[in-house]
């Protein structure tokens, strides 16, 4: 195994995703390339300090009374059910709805909690992209400030086409871009460059769930979210929450027909 192969391998191996001849191959290649070992470090360095820092949210008052309030009503009518008939067709009835019950709960909770926390998430998930590739030097996987270099490099690895607006007579410079995860999906991230901040911007067709309500704060990061040219817009970095948001609906606006 060579850097270029450990290189692909060295974030599913720090998860433990790799298989057992890739972690075997990857343990030797590691225990002779100082680069890649370092490259691991930091990885296992990030993934200590987003468990230890990365915000944990409890479940809204409110929802707890409802999710408590609903079990309640279904464990009742399940209860009934089966004190008033013990007949064993009925019974195996009122099993099956009990089942049911149990079904319609689990999926009230879970879609409660996936609608309450989908935006805090992609959120997150962003600013841990950003850290990853920043620490992990994988920032730009293309580097050029040419924006008719940048866009079929992405448009060749997605399923979509990412608009990449020039942004220099606005001061921000187009240093790359890279595929990234988000959601769980492929991604365009966009990389522009003001003063010496890096900002990422992953773009989405606005069919993704790529839209969190409100600017968010996380670990230090601003993100910042608009929408335009039937694309979703999410900016992460440690500029200034009013620039950082300025920035991300004008390159919206712009990305759009002129």
């Amino acid at each position: 195994m060579n850097c270029n192969d450990a290189a692909a391998l060295i974030a599913a191996y720090a998860d433990g995703e790799t298989s057992l001849l890739q972690s075997h191959s990857i343990r030797r290649h590691l225990q002779g390339c100082a680069a890649c070992a370092a490259q691991l470090e930091a990885l296992t360095t990030l993934r200590t300090r987003i468990r230890a820092e990365a915000p944990r949210h409890s479940a809204p008052p409110a929802l707890r009374a409802r999710v408590l309030a609903t079990a309640d009503a279904l464990s009742q009518t399940s209860a009934t059910r089966r004190r008033a008939d013990g007949d064993r067709w009925r019974w195996m009835g009122g099993g099956a709805l009990a089942g049911s019950a149990a079904t319609l709960l689990a999926w009230f909770v879970g879609t409660a909690i996936i609608e309450a926390r989908v935006n805090e998430d992609v959120a997150v998930e962003a600013v841990t992209s950003h850290v990853r590739a920043t620490l992990g030097n994988h920032l730009i996987q293309v580097a050029s400030s040419n924006q008719h270099t940048v866009k079929p490099w992405l448009s060749a690895r997605l399923d979509y086409s990412p608009p990449v607006p020039d942004m220099t007579a606005d001061g921000y410079t187009l240093v790359g871009g890279r595929v990234d995860y988000l959601d769980r999906r492929p991604i365009a991230t966009l990389v522009y460059r003001v003063r010496d901040h890096n900002i990422d911007v992953f773009v989405s067709p606005s069919r993704s769930r790529l839209a969190p309500s409100d600017l968010r704060a996380v670990r230090g990061f601003n993100v910042a979210h608009a929408s335009g040219a039937d694309m979703e817009w999410l900016a992460v970095s440690d500029v200034n929450a009013a620039e950082l948001t300025a920035f991300v609906q004008k390159l919206a606006v712009d990305a759009g027909p002129r």
